[in-house]
């Protein structure tokens, strides 16, 4: 028999997130990466269109888990596809969807993040939901595109407590504005770099010289290394990073599923191009990519110049020109780098299934960012 599982909307989550936990983002601490101003959210919603919902389920220390969604673009997503790309640094995980999405170059129904153990009903979810979508009732094949971090540490992985239902609410409670960060959604049970990981979001938006275009990031932090903020070595000094004292490597395992959102219209060639430049920004915090770690990057256009029509056999479409792709990438890598450092700063301590895993010591990151400036 199932527990009682607390079910909160996206709209719970924000009054929760602010009540509960009055940690900082980034710029809060002084640490803004990069040369590029950010959207006026500094986050993947700065993007029209681009909505995100979540469900976070905690119940004592047995559950800690839930969904997160982005839904790419307004209107129907199957008949109006948007191009995307795949980019996978290293694929030690589940990224259902994946290989059409690699073959087509577009995604057709919302993204879900979630649990290891949940993909199914994630895939189960979606495939549902785009089915009962007025417009859709002769269709016969959906794509769902669902990706996971492995949450066991903190969650009873093996109870399997996302069902459908958790994940259809988060679709219908995604919203535009504001995105919920740390201890939330699919984050709830993740760790990053010994520490409490979770949801992290950033955006970038360029000059109008160069197009004016916003690029915004979510991620779901779940993967180690030696925590690098704003190039201090800050896992080294507080003590906590991958092979210190010859640890095993299952120390840095782990995984990051990171979603790009960008208004320009990209082909899902140069989509699959700035995707691979997302992982510049998870370098920069100090990333070891391990055997056992998947590294994962989702990248869509939700420009309605490059919306894909299905019942149009041949379609004009815009594509920037691959000379002004730089300054995207330049964004992409800074969005990624402070999305992290977000879902870090932003969670809070969690007793889980097998253990506490603590928040990052905000006192402590403070003097050490001080002491390099």
């Amino acid at each position: 028999m199932r527990r009682s599982i607390c079910f909160l909307s996206v709209a719970a989550l924000l009054a929760t997130a602010a009540s509960a936990d009055d940690r900082p983002r980034a710029r809060d601490l002084g640490i803004a990466p990069g040369v590029l101003q950010p959207g006026p959210l500094n986050a993947i919603t700065d993007v029209a269109g681009v909505r995100v919902g979540q469900v976070t389920l905690q119940d004592g220390e047995s559950v800690n888990t839930g969904v997160t969604v982005v839904i790419p673009a307004l209107g129907n997503l199957y008949q109006r596809k948007v191009p995307a790309a795949v980019y996978v640094a290293n694929g030690y995980g589940k990224l259902a969807g994946s290989t059409q999405v690699q073959e087509l170059g577009e995604i057709e129904a919302p993204i879900v993040l979630t649990n290891t153990l949940n993909v199914a009903e994630g895939v189960a979810a979606v495939v549902e939901w785009t089915l009962a979508q007025p417009g859709n009732e002769a269709v016969r094949s959906v794509n769902a595109v669902v990706g996971e971090t492995n949450d066991g540490f903190l969650n009873d992985i093996r109870a399997r407590t996302v069902t459908t239902a958790h994940v259809t609410g988060a679709i219908d409670s995604a919203v535009s504005g504001p995105v919920a960060e740390g201890t939330v959604g699919a984050g709830t049970g993740s760790v990053a770099f010994g520490f409490k990981g979770g949801i992290g979001t950033s955006s970038r938006r360029l000059p109008d010289t160069l197009g004016g275009f916003t690029v915004g990031v979510l991620v779901q932090s779940n993967y180690g290394g030696m925590l690098t903020m704003n190039g201090v070595e800050v896992g080294r000094a507080l003590g906590r990073y991958f092979l210190k004292d010859a640890l095993d490597d299952a120390s840095a395992d782990g995984s990051i599923m990171i979603v790009v959102a960008t208004d320009a219209p990209l082909s899902d060639r140069n989509l699959k191009r700035l995707a691979k430049r997302a992982v510049n920004g998870l370098a920069r915090t100090g990333a070891a990519m391990t055997n056992g770690s998947g590294d994962y990057v989702i990248a869509f256009s939700s420009s309605d110049e490059v919306r894909r029509l299905n019942e149009a056999p041949v379609e004009t479409r815009s594509d920037l020109n691959n000379a002004a792709m730089s300054p995207l990438f330049q964004a992409v890598a800074e969005a990624t780098e402070e999305a992290i450092y977000n879902s870090l700063l932003r969670a809070s301590s969690v007793s889980g299934h097998r253990g506490t895993i603590e928040a990052l010591p905000l006192n402590a990151v403070r003097e050490l960012l001080d002491e390099s400036r």
